[in-house]
């Protein structure tokens, strides 16, 4: 299990719309607090989603090959193979012209901290936190290592927004540069990232359900 949530956790921090979307709110004026409001949202739809699954299994895991076990384990697999077929399907399509970006970016600029919050929920990459709460299926409470897993998972999945809210707030005028570069090179290779994210994540997930379908 803390293998799966490392790895799941690292895709959800690097999944290349929500770490543009976060450097846009962070350009924005009061970007800081934007910002701040934008992680507080983050982590609590990652705290619902482990607290929903934690009441349903009583913080208990379900025994091995049993019902919820091996569903826990094809969910897993469905998410998988969907993200295999959304990297494939990326990849193939090769967009010719590459769309602008620029009235999102506007729209952004100007969001206030309330409805930075809002998005925050939007953008997480559902699929991801979705294999996530199947693995969590296998938490056991009783055991510290389960609890320093589960936390570990959040901190993970929020390690790349953490990071420059940090830098915005200790060098406004560097992280602004750094921040202003790696919004460029988002723009120019998101296609190429999320193609690399969703088939490395998927190879992930589809591998590991099946090992545990079938052992």
């Amino acid at each position: 299990m803390v293998l799966d949530l490392v790895l799941i956790g690292v895709a959800i921090a690097v999944f290349p719309l929500s770490v543009t979307a976060f450097v846009l709110v962070l350009s924005a004026r009061g970007g800081t607090w934007k910002g701040l409001a934008f992680i507080v949202a983050w982590l609590g739809c990652f705290v619902a989603v482990l607290a929903a699954v934690l009441l349903t299994t009583g913080g208990k895991p379900p025994a091995p090959r049993s019902p919820p076990s091996i569903a826990a384990s094809a969910v897993k697999l469905a998410i998988g193979v969907g993200l295999l077929w959304y990297g494939w399907h990326r990849h193939r399509r090769r967009p010719r012209h590459r769309r602008s970006p620029g009235g999102m970016m506007a729209r952004l600029d100007r969001i206030s901290g309330w409805t930075a919050a809002g998005l925050a929920p939007l953008l997480q990459p559902w699929g991801l936190v979705a294999a996530g709460a199947a693995t969590v299926v296998g938490a056991d409470l009783s055991h510290t290592s389960s609890s320093v897993a589960l936390v570990a998972y959040c901190v993970i999945a929020t390690s790349s927004l953490l990071a420059m809210e940090v830098y915005t707030m200790l060098a406004p005028d560097s992280a602004r540069t750094r921040l202003g570069g790696l919004r460029t090179w988002l723009e120019t290779h998101q296609e190429q990232a999320l193609v690399a994210v969703a088939l490395v994540a998927g190879l992930f997930l589809v591998g590991r359900s099946i090992h545990q379908l079938t052992s």
